[in-house]
This record gives structure tokens, C-alpha cells and sequence, in this order.
């Protein structure tokens, strides 16, 4: 007998899969039969996909939101496609794009329009993550050139660093006795030490 089954996938950025389930919740998907990944779509090295994976069987249904759920990198989408629908036979149903439903169309022309859409759809949404990539890459250069810094502000210098700075640069006191009077890692005090000495390095 054919089961039914879901497939949600969420960025460890978005950590809200709630749009996805409102969509799935309109199909009778039992709660056991519904995977859930928090991904990176760039591979399809995620644990939930390939635990649902391994327990489609022929004839069973695919529910996905969309096709960039699935995946983001257009080949990858298209293997996928072909070992989900071919070998393991599976029937997809993509809900935001009723064209991608494999259940219909099982003639020759029904599959040959089917795969088309499939592959401008994963062409598309491939291209629009190398978009995004690009736009963040310019908009960091972009900052950067206009002094932005990035990353975790540094710590405040302690009040004691000019006076034990000085002792270490006299060779009074080791690297890591006045790391250790710092309370700093021997790296950042070296790291403080090099920007006293050239507040360029800043």
C-alpha cells in the first residue's frame, strides 16, 4: 500500500519551517511520515532526507512546498529527481507549482513537459542563490571599503595592559606571565601588543 510523506527544509538561518507546514497541512500526511531538515540546501547530505529516503518504496508520494525545499543546486535537484521518480518510483507533488506533479501526465508528453519546467525551475533557483552570494560578496566589499568591520567586536583593552605591555616589552616578564596578568590568551595579548606597536594593524 502507497504512503504518503513530507519533506521540509529550513536554513539554520530561518529556523521557521511553519510556512512549509501550513502548505503541507492541507494534505492528510501522518506526522510520523513528515522530515524535517534545518540545512543548508547546497548538498543533499542532510540526515532527515536521507532517513525518509531510505523508507520510500514504489508508488509512495512526495509533498514538497517547493522546489528549492528540495534543493538548491540545480544538478544535484536533477539526480535526485530521476533516482527519486525512476529508480525508486516515486510519484513528487511540488504544491507551489502543480505542473511538477507527477501523478499527472504519465504519458510520454506529460513527462516531457514535466521535466522541462523541472529544469528551468532548478536552473532558476540555482541561479538565484549564485545571485545572492554575489550580492552579499559586493555589498561586504562595499562596507569594507567604507570602514565597516565585521565580526565580534574586539574586547576592551584591560586597565592594566599599558603597564604590564610595557614590563614585557622591557623583558621584565614573559609573553604569557603577562598574558596570564591580562587575563588574556597569550594569542590576543600578542595580538594587543602588535596593535600598540602599529596602530595601523588596528
Amino acid at each position: 500500500m502507497a504512503d504518503v510523506y513530507g519533506y521540509v527544509r529550513v536554513s539554520t538561518r530561518e529556523q521557521n519551517e511553519g510556512r512549509q507546514m501550513a502548505a503541507l497541512s492541507g494534505v492528510r500526511i501522518p506526522k510520523k511520515n513528515i522530515y524535517i531538515d534545518k540545512r543548508s540546501g547546497s548538498d543533499f547530505n542532510r540526515p532527515m532526507y536521507q532517513q525518509m529516503v531510505k523508507r520510500l518504496k514504489p508508488d509512495d508520494v512526495l509533498y514538497v512546498k517547493s522546489i528549492d525545499r528540495l534543493g538548491r543546486n540545480y544538478e544535484e535537484i536533477l539526480e535526485q529527481w530521476r533516482m527519486l521518480t525512476k529508480e525508486k518510483g516515486v510519484d513528487i507533488v511540488v504544491l507551489d507549482m502543480p505542473l511538477l506533479d507527477t501523478r499527472r501526465g504519465r504519458d510520454l508528453m506529460g513527462t516531457f513537459l514535466s521535466d522541462i519546467v523541472l529544469q528551468v525551475l532548478s536552473f532558476v533557483a540555482e541561479n538565484e542563490r549564485k545571485n545572492i552570494r554575489e550580492r552579499q560578496k559586493e555589498g561586504i566589499e562595499a562596507a569594507k571599503t567604507r570602514g565597516v568591520r565585521f565580526g565580534r567586536p574586539p574586547k576592551p583593552v584591560p586597565d592594566n595592559f599599558r603597564q604590564v605591555y610595557d614590563r614585557w616589552l622591557l623583558k621584565q616578564i614573559s609573553g604569557e606571565e603577562a598574558a596570564r596578568l591580562c587575563n588574556l590568551t597569550a594569542a590576543t595579548f600578542y595580538r594587543r601588543a602588535r596593535e600598540m606597536k602599529d596602530p595601523i594593524a588596528r
